[in-house]
């Protein structure tokens, strides 16, 4: 199945995405987190910290406060939605509505979509974000930036419609998928079937300890680690039409660049850009 080649949307939105690869630096130079605090403000900054993927949110939001109190943050806020009742709560929709960066931590990427998605906190979470605010999310909270997500799959093997399964993300950044933790857990297989499967074509693999630091038409990569970008727009052949659910998927002529700190890419042309130039 050969897919469109509509070039993915760039965020409109004046406010930056912070996209991460999970196993985020919080103990040493904590550049990720550090970037997501000069964002947001700097000591200026009013932080929410939103839990709603993991399944110990009193200790990751306690977690975060720390972190970001270290880092000269005065004003934190830990909005724990752990049913989708919660998202209608006045005083989280506050938290929101007063906050300059928005994070999201790691955990399963689905109970963002279920407990968040289209309700009143997701409407806060987006017009504070068309306002300047920053979002930023780890691991899960990676995952879910697309408009389609990456809900769970198989790594460490090769592309196999079977071994990725897709599901609506929040569309923070649409017209991508993304997938985490790439190099240290093999998952080059299940972002190419992803890609394979769905006409996004455009495919980030992001490393630990990696972001992707989305502004305007362009990001640039911050971390220890690389991301990885697939595109498969001009690609000449698959054969997704004739493999069956447990048969190997093939591809011809995508294009794959490897993206270290400094670097820079053009979501516009889809061009890597180097440093300097």
């Amino acid at each position: 199945m050969k897919g469109s080649t509509e070039t993915p949307k760039a965020p409109s939105q004046k406010g930056a995405l912070i996209i991460v690869g999970g196993a985020e630096d919080r103990e040493g130079k904590c550049l990720i987190l550090r970037e997501f605090v000069r964002l947001a403000g700097g000591t200026d900054a009013k932080i929410a910290v939103l839990t709603a993927a993991t399944s110990a949110p009193r200790e990751v939001g306690d977690m975060y406060t720390d972190i970001f109190k270290r880092l000269g943050v005065e004003h934190i806020e830990v909005v724990d939605t752990r049913a989708r009742e919660d998202a209608e709560d006045r005083e989280m929709i506050q938290a929101i509505q007063g906050a300059t960066g928005i994070f999201f931590s790691g955990g399963d990427q689905a109970k963002i979509v279920e407990s968040i998605k289209g309700t009143p906190l997701d409407a806060a979470i987006r017009e504070r974000h068309e306002q300047g605010a920053v979002v930023g999310g780890t691991s899960a909270g990676a995952a879910m930036m697309p408009d389609t997500m990456i809900i769970e799959g198989d790594s460490t093997t090769n592309p196999r419609p079977e071994v990725v399964e897709l599901g609506p993300g929040m569309g923070f950044l649409p017209g991508v998928v993304i997938d985490q933790h790439f190099a240290q857990r093999g998952r080059l297989g299940r972002l190419l079937a992803a890609l394979l499967l769905q006409p996004t074509m455009l495919g980030f693999g992001i490393d630990e300890d990696t972001a992707m630091v989305v502004q305007g038409q362009e990001f640039h990569v911050v971390g220890n680690g690389t991301i990885t970008v697939i595109d498969e727009s001009e690609s000449s052949h698959n054969n997704v039409d004739h493999a069956l659910k447990d048969e190997d998927l093939a591809v011809f002529g995508v294009k794959l660049h490897i993206l270290p700190n400094g670097y820079r890419f053009n979501l516009n042309n889809r061009q890597p850009i180097a440093p300097g130039a």
